[in-house]
């Protein structure tokens, strides 16, 4: 009699009880149904789960670092304008000739005044309002690589946090399963216990088990609830913690494109890069520039006068003209024709460290994913289902006297330790590969 209730305990178990070896889907909230006249409560009226595309657009709208810099390009684009303009003229009215003291008696003060009106204009020659302006449109596209470039790296961060959010879900989700399981185990004990099958300090030691179950959800969900925190604070979004959720893929991609093409992703797409080329080129056109401000610009004059003091008495209107043109003898702008000399070869430098920091990146983060990956092939091909196999085993005998409660306790955990392992190394897979991502410049991993 006590073999068979032994046997009937262990099947119930054994049928009540059934873990999936593999990591469980986050839980969604399901919502009660309501009728049309009820009002919804404010659980229900919660915010539905973003998606990463919904996140990545909210971020962009709303992100005020990224705002910020948005106006840096369009400051650049403006000066453009002032970049383009031309000298203003100068318009001069003077007067002269007015009698101001009677001299031998006579007084007539407005006899000889003379009225003129002159204008001036500087001539800029040799393209230097073209030059200026190209450069200030480099410039621009300097700026706007780098607002890219800003936005790369904080996309990174968006992305950590995000995958930061799916990881604390899916170790929510385990634990909670897995305290579900103790519960029945504890059922199942206390029911052998009041059968006589098992002793007091064996009992004891199942349900002291239990808070270190209570632990683990309760740590999980504190991880959950941090990283809400930094993605709403991302996004500049004021949603409280648990109002606010995100759905996602948890879960790898088994396929991994050659080095060499996300080398080539990167040259084509990392804004870093692009924006050390366009320096390189902006620093040719100041130099350009340098030279042209070299050259001489002469100043065009022409005035008007009436009532001239001229031996010619009847000539009461004139015109007159002039050309000022500088001597340039002391200063031709040798100083800024060196300095924007040197400045080419710096950037071509800067260019050249760029490319192997780029390079580099690649690399560092090509090399974490494919490590990755080598770890996790073995856990889902292998190592998740040996666990469950493992720990069933044990635990059906141990319901049969075969194994200890030792044994029993050592191969749960053991069992817990490979899915949080899991759990871990699909996490930091996503978050290398947003690092690749990040390297190449572009969304390669999804």
């Amino acid at each position: 009699m006590q073999r068979t209730r032994r046997l009937a305990s262990a099947l119930f178990l054994l049928t009540g009880v059934r873990l999936s070896a593999q990591v469980p889907a986050p839980l969604q909230p399901q919502a009660a149904p309501q009728t049309e006249a009820s009002t919804p409560t404010p659980a229900q009226r919660q915010i539905q789960p973003l998606s990463w595309g919904e996140v990545r657009a909210l971020f962009d709208k709303n992100n005020p670092t990224l705002q910020a810099d948005q106006s840096n390009v369009d400051e650049s684009k403006a000066e453009e304008i002032t970049a383009y303009l031309r000298p203003n003229p100068q318009l001069t009215i003077a007067t002269d000739g007015t009698q101001f003291v009677p001299y031998h008696g006579t007084y007539v003060p407005f006899l000889g005044t003379q009225y003129q009106a002159s204008f001036n204009y500087l001539h800029e020659r040799d393209h230097k309002r073209e030059l200026r302006l190209l450069s200030q449109q480099q410039g621009t596209a300097i700026a706007a690589s780098s607002h890219i470039d800003l936005e790369r790296n904080m996309i990174f961060a968006l992305r950590s946090a995000f995958v930061g959010i799916l990881q604390a879900k899916a170790t929510v989700d385990m634990a909670t399963l897995d305290l579900a399981y103790w519960d029945k185990v504890l059922d199942m004990s206390r029911t052998r216990f009041q059968a006589g099958d098992i002793a007091q300090i064996d009992l004891d030691q199942l349900e002291l088990q239990r808070v270190q179950y209570e632990s683990e959800i309760e740590t999980a969900e504190i991880n959950l609830r941090t990283s809400k925190i930094e993605l709403l604070q991302l996004l500049n979004d004021h949603t409280p913690p648990s109002q606010f959720d995100v759905t996602g893929l948890f879960d790898y991609t088994d396929q991994l494109q050659p080095l060499d093409d996300f080398h080539q992703i990167a040259v084509d797409n990392r804004p870093d890069l692009k924006a050390a080329a366009q320096s390189v080129d902006q620093a040719k056109t100041n130099h350009k520039l340098a030279v042209s401000n070299g050259s001489t610009d002469p100043t065009l004059s022409a005035w008007w006068t009436y009532n001239p003091s001229f031996n010619n008495p009847d000539d009461k209107w004139t015109l007159g003209l002039s050309v000022s043109i500088p001597l340039r003898i002391f200063d031709r702008n040798q100083g800024e024709k060196l300095r924007t000399k040197i400045d080419i070869d710096r950037n071509q430098q800067l260019l050249t460290a760029t490319q192997a920091q780029v390079f580099g990146d690649v690399d560092s983060a090509y090399a974490q994913v494919d490590g990755n990956l080598v770890l996790l092939r073995p856990y889902k091909a292998k190592y998740l289902d040996q666990a469950k196999r493992v720990r069933d085993s044990i635990e059906f005998s141990y319901e049969h006297g075969g194994a200890s409660l030792l044994d029993f306790l050592n191969a749960e955990a053991n069992y817990r330790q490979v899915q949080l392992a899991y759990v871990t190394l699909v996490g930091t897979y996503l978050t290398d590969a947003a690092e690749l991502n990040e390297a190449v410049g572009k969304d390669v991993i999804q």
